[in-house]
């Protein structure tokens, strides 16, 4: 099979097994905010309108051969589990992840300290890994998590806003990275701007409304951001703008302008006192404190996106306004006498309609004479499987008129990677997004898709300077002596941030993607395909803001030490080995869980989406000989049937035997077994053991010595959430439902996790996801998050005691009989003999997703969604 067929697309929403669209808030929060803007019911809702175009235009994944398959299946599948786990059976009222926070603030701490093991360099180019699933020579090189938002000055300072892991600077133009948001209450960047004083400005909560953006607490400014930090009374005005999103920030007239998931508003720039003034909400009535605020719809209906202030005149401004699907308020809006009204004519190009005006991006140049803008259409992304991308525009002045400068077609013939079917240029428009302008030109635009498009004659013109990947191009090749074949690098895809900024006296332009954040001159080279030839990544490995979903670990074949794997949010599997100086990547696209031998680390199963799971036995390691020669390819497909009918999770979960490293357990509709480990070749080697019922699907495993518990939700989404527990032997014996009363001990809530007692398999912990009743509207909702039970899931007892009211996300019994818990916002371990929960360690407001031990069992790893693969030393939790 040709080497292009088998490339995993880098997807906007990955696994989604724990955390994703929730951030905590300070103590402080306004009662009636809204914590979950794009959580609870509307991230269902989204995933219903998109999977119903989805089904009608787009084929789903092809589970069985890892092909590129329906993206935006993928990106609603994702969006709908992440809200399930968190707010079925109801809806999570405001203020639950402040006063998680507040409460998980004030627990004591144990000793010792967390290190993170992911802080080096992480090549998704490592030509070591050039196996058939690994998306090794694409040409992304250095990869770290994504970047929302870029800031650049003219004295070589850069700053790179994350989705989950803070803000960083960087003093040499890229590298070198500090992290300077630690302190505050969230890491979830939406915006960053300098004003024309020098001052920083961050905009907190990610815009993308994908599944795994955080909310934010404000907005926050640096005098000095050459040496400051950010911190709470960094913040600007007073609580208006936390459990927000921020998406743009904009400045003229002495104020700044914050485009929010809940309207646009000001605040002066030279005081940082006093409230955020409301600029303008087309809905005021569904916001916090209005007739309509806890309406199901609420959240979708005062989005704005962008603000475009005339620099001759920052009196005349206009508005970008509206949810990415498509709602009746959508449109663009300007001041006239006094009060707000939509525009309705005289745009040119530009449409007004609500149909096709939504996501919005807009630039202008530095004298003001030339502005552009990019609109996503909600009409396309419900009709056209290709693009939702309505076009790039230009005017001489934002009230326009606007003409179209190109469209996604002009684009996918401009040296576009994206010309399939259902892969063109915009297809996820309203993720990707972002414009600038050159200073010293006003024709020269760098516009941010999938891809980076640059135009240097005002938009007649485009190139893909940094195209999706380079596999379809003439120049590719997989041969391990050339890092990227005869291509020259590009960037990672998804593009999210972008600045121009000066380092050593030249124009630079930095863009932050899905993979982190990259550089190269304003007016750069170009090979005759309109392919950018000097491309810099800038993730050194200083910077690490991974976002992991699973962790896996087993000694290093060959060497001392362990082997560390990963599944990460858009890049791939990690594979990190003991002597390495550069983490690689051994499987491609998302990564979803992994099991790793304890007995040998390059022993690997990981899965990509819906129980897609691959295998090795050596770390993946190839060298690419496979293209000609299928038989040398060193990892295989071993999906089990539910992944090609589509009756498992989105992630769906995969556990080794405690007892037995060979034996499996894997969940769908059915409970899957098999016994051949990691000599597994087929799908087919796997045995259905249970059934576990129509409409039912697994959401978390575990087994020991041949018993295995099994957790599930059928249905999974608000409307009638049910949850179980059933219980059975590996052999396919004494398989039995657990009787879970909706009013019962255990609360009708995501059941995430298990923790088998190593010493007795009728021993066991349960994780449950979800906040507890005085936060969730919702039949059976109940109290807690961990449940113990010592015969064998029978009966259940609440041990949650202190533990704060957060999701808890996977569990973990240390060798002494601790247990160690991670949640939405961090990890809390429970002492052997003792019934009080403390904080391990000190940690910034990042979520963990799962905890795995070392093979000795000495140390405790995290994998955090936002700041990579963390170890602590079980002694020290103490």
């Amino acid at each position: 099979m040709p080497a292009r067929t088998r490339r995993r697309r880098w997807l906007t929403i990955c696994a989604i097994t724990a955390t994703a669209g929730l951030l905590a808030i300070p103590a402080s929060a306004a009662p009636g905010r809204h914590t979950d803007p794009f959580g609870a019911r509307t991230l269902a809702q989204l995933a219903d309108e998109r999977q119903q175009s989805a089904d009608a235009a787009t084929p789903k994944l092809k589970a069985d051969d890892g092909d590129d398959g329906g993206e935006a299946d993928e990106i609603a599948e994702g969006a709908d589990q992440y809200a399930e786990a968190r707010t079925a059976p109801g809806i999570v009222a405001p203020g639950a992840y402040g006063a998680a926070f507040e409460s998980l603030s004030k627990l004591p701490r144990t000793g010792g300290s967390w290190r993170d093991i992911t802080h080096l360099p992480y090549d998704s180019d490592d030509p070591r890994y050039r196996d058939i699933d690994s998306n090794s020579s694409g040409g992304a090189g250095l990869v770290t998590g994504r970047m929302a938002a870029m800031a650049a000055d003219d004295h070589g300072y850069v700053y790179a806003g994350s989705a989950g892991g803070g803000v960083w600077r960087s003093r040499t133009g890229g590298g070198h990275w500090q992290p300077i948001s630690d302190r505050l209450s969230t890491q979830s960047t939406g915006a960053l701007a300098l004003d024309g004083g020098g001052r920083l400005w961050l905009g907190t909560g990610e815009a993308n409304t994908n599944a795994d953006a955080y909310l934010g607490s404000g907005v926050y400014v640096l005098s000095d951001p050459h040496r400051g930090t950010f911190s709470a009374r960094n913040r600007v005005g007073g609580d208006q703008l936390e459990s927000t999103t921020v998406r743009q920030l904009r400045f003229g007239g002495g104020k700044v302008w914050a485009a929010t998931s809940e309207g646009v508003w000001s605040h002066s720039t030279k005081s940082l006192r006093g409230a955020w003034k409301l600029e303008f909400a087309p809905n005021p009535e569904y916001l916090p404190g209005g007739s309509k605020a806890h309406d199901d719809d609420a959240a979708y209906k005062n989005i704005t996106n962008d603000i475009a202030i005339d620099p001759k005149d920052p009196s005349k401004v206009i508005l970008a306004v509206g949810w990415r699907s498509g709602d009746d308020y959508n449109g663009f809006y300007t001041r006239s006498g006094g009060s707000w009204t939509r525009i309705t004519s005289g745009f040119g190009d530009m449409p007004t309609d609500p149909d096709n005006v939504g996501t919005v991006t807009f630039a202008h140049s530095a004298d003001g004479s030339r502005y552009y803008a990019i609109d996503q259409s909600p009409e396309q992304l419900a009709t056209n499987p290709d693009s939702n991308l309505e076009g790039i525009y230009s005017a001489a002045s934002p009230f326009g008129p606007w003409t179209k400068v190109a469209d996604y077609k002009q684009l996918a013939a401009d040296g576009s990677a994206l010309t399939d079917a259902g892969y063109m240029p915009g297809v996820q428009a309203w993720y990707n997004q972002f414009l600038t302008v050159d200073p010293a030109d006003p024709q020269h635009v760098y516009a941010g898709l999938e891809e980076v498009f640059e135009s240097k004659d005002g938009g007649a013109d485009w190139s893909a300077v940094g195209p999706y990947w380079n596999f379809p191009f003439p120049c590719w090749s997989i041969d391990p002596g050339k890092q990227t074949g005869d291509c020259s690098q590009t960037t990672h895809a998804d593009q999210h941030g972008v600045a121009i900024g000066r380092y050593h006296g030249k124009s630079v332009v930095y863009v932050g993607d899905d993979g982190g954040a990259y550089r190269r001159p304003v007016n750069g080279s170009e090979d005759s395909a309109g392919h950018a030839t000097d491309w810099v990544s800038l993730n050194d490995g200083s910077i690490d803001t991974l976002q992991y979903y699973s962790v896996g670990i087993g000694k290093d074949p060959g060497h001392h030490g362990v082997a560390v794997t990963g599944g990460l949010q858009d890049n791939g599997q990690s594979i990190l080995r003991s002597n390495d100086k550069v983490m690689g990547s051994n499987f491609g696209g998302d990564g979803g869980d992994t099991l790793t031998d304890p007995a040998n680390g390059c022993n690997i199963a990981q899965e990509y989406v819906y129980l897609a799971i691959q295998v090795t036995q050596n770390c993946a390691v190839n060298d690419g000989s496979w293209v000609d020669d299928p038989s040398k390819a060193t990892s295989y497909d071993i999906a089990p049937a539910d992944s090609a009918t589509g009756e498992a999770r989105f992630t769906a979960p995969l556990a080794a035997d405690l007892k037995n490293s060979s034996a499996w357990v894997a969940g769908g509709r059915h409970v899957w077994v098999q016994s051949h480990g990691y000599a597994i070749r087929s799908g087919s080697e796997w045995k259905s053991v249970y059934d576990l019922g129509e409409g039912r699907t697994a959401t978390a495993l575990a087994a020991s010595g041949g018993k295995v518990y099994a957790a599930w939700c059928g249905p999974c989404n608000e409307q009638g959430f049910a949850r179980g527990i059933s219980v059975g032997n590996a052999d396919g014996t004494g398989w039995h439902d657990i009787s879970l009363p909706v009013d019962g001990t255990v609360p009708n809530r995501y059941l995430s996790g298990f923790a088998i007692d190593p010493k007795n398999a009728d021993h066991v912990f349960l994780a449950v996801n979800g906040f507890s009743r005085h936060w969730t509207e919702g039949p059976g909702a109940g109290f807690g998050h961990v449940f113990e039970s010592t015969d064998g899931g029978t009966t259940w007892k609440d041990i949650s005691a202190n533990l704060p009211d957060v999701p808890t996300n996977s569990a973990v019994v240390t060798p002494d009989g601790g247990l160690a818990v991670a949640t939405d916002l961090g990890v809390v371990y429970r002492a052997p003999g003792h019934t009080k929960w403390q904080r391990v360690g000190s940690l910034p407001a990042v979520a963990v997703l799962q905890l795995k031990l070392s093979p000795d069992g000495a140390t405790l790893y995290a994998a955090t969604h936002g700041r990579g693969i963390l170890t602590t030393r079980v002694r020290d939790c103490h």
